[in-house]
């Protein structure tokens, strides 16, 4: 028999008949198809009847547990939970979870990952896994604060709806963790966006596939890459779609600069914290043709650094640029920073060539202390 958990808003019960309709409306929805592949589409009563009486069935056979996600006060259902490849010899087991339509937004994957996990660690698991796509930071935000450590990558480890296979992110839960959330190292953007008046940031997502193949396939831009060759349409529309989790993954922090006048991408610019245990981050930039000479760039960058310094443990900003790029020396001079260090053949360049590179650093004391120049 399957024992009711409370969670914070939520109740944990078994599955029962007269949730059939409930079931068939949370699971036939885009979201739902879209990561979790195996689910026929549309996904009908006739579907969701075959689960109740056969799919939680087997889930138990094999090990593992399916609760219903209910409002503890309504009991109208909410979604779905368990867990299942069981591996007793390692304590081990995964967790996955689904929330309809009509109850996201309010917690209650949260609150239901929280309360299940502490439910099977504290009755003997001693390893829960979560696994979420690239393209899902709502499932990855789930994760973080049920206190869930980002693991890694399990390379093609799902079949994919069309036939080839995709990766997933892994997250772990261990027994002797405390379950509290999961601090991040790139916080959000605070109300979603960094802005001036003159240039707003917002962060790279999915639908900026267009104007990054547009800005990176500038032969500029792409020749003082790494690596410095033209990037195709799937790499762009990967870096696009992954650009949310690498944010929470705390790694980097992808901006598309936005000419606050128009509205119009003018370009991007992305924090990269390489050195979480010094406090060393680096940041790079680049400009569509038509905005560049503006002083757009030099506030972007100056937004980032007072974001950096304000709302994470960054000391240290890093920038760099080739030798003859004097615009772009200027554009950090303006925004703070000093000329550090000139590195030779720092970086690759086009046709296995070596090219180098001037090294500006941008302190928290020098921005306080020299505050902005924008003014040129």
């Amino acid at each position: 028999m399957t024992v009711e958990i409370t969670g914070i808003g939520v109740r944990l019960r078994a599955y029962r008949p007269d949730d059939v309709e409930a079931v068939a409306a949370g699971y036939d929805d885009p979201l739902c198809f879209r990561f979790l592949p195996p689910l026929p589409s549309p996904f009908t009563v006739a579907h969701a009847e075959r689960f109740l009486s056969e799919g939680v069935t087997s889930v138990f056979a094999d090990g593992g547990v399916v609760y219903a996600i209910a409002d503890p006060e309504t009991d109208e259902v909410l979604g779905g939970i368990g867990f299942d490849k069981v591996v007793p010899s390692r304590g081990q087991a995964e967790i996955g979870y689904w929330v309809a339509s009509w109850a996201r937004g309010r917690g209650v994957a949260t609150a239901a990952v929280r309360a299940l996990s502490a439910h099977a660690l504290g009755a003997g698991l001693a390893r829960l896994e979560l696994l979420t796509h690239w393209d899902n930071p709502a499932s990855q935000r789930v994760a973080l604060a049920a206190g869930y450590q980002r693991e890694g990558v399990r390379r093609e480890a799902l079949p994919g709806r069309d036939g080839g296979r995709e990766d997933l992110v892994a997250f772990t839960r261990l027994a002797g963790d405390s379950g509290e959330p999961i601090p991040r190292l790139l916080p959000d953007l605070p109300g979603g966006e960094l802005g001036d008046g003159v240039v707003t940031l917002r962060p790279l997502g999915p639908e900026d596939t267009p104007f990054t193949l547009t800005l990176r396939g500038l032969p500029e831009v792409w020749q003082t890459s790494v690596p410095p060759i033209p990037p195709t349409l799937a790499e762009i529309r990967q870096r696009c779609s992954r650009a949310p989790a690498h944010w929470l993954a705390g790694t980097r922090a992808e901006m598309v600069i936005v000419d606050a006048a128009t509205g119009t991408p003018a370009g991007e610019i992305a924090l990269f914290y390489q050195e979480p245990v010094t406090g060393q981050a680096m940041i790079g930039y680049s400009m569509l043709p038509a905005f560049r000479g503006r002083g757009l760039a030099t506030r972007a960058a100056q937004l980032v650094a007072l974001w950096a310094f304000a709302e994470t443990d960054v000391a240290r900003l890093i920038a760099g640029t080739l030798p003859t790029n004097v615009g772009s020396q200027r554009v950090l001079e303006k925004a703070g920073f000093h000329r550090e260090a000139y590195l030779k053949s720092r970086l690759p360049g086009p046709d296995g060539t070596r090219v180098d590179d001037v090294e500006f650093v941008l302190l928290a004391e020098d921005l306080l202390t020299e505050g902005p120049r924008l003014d040129g």
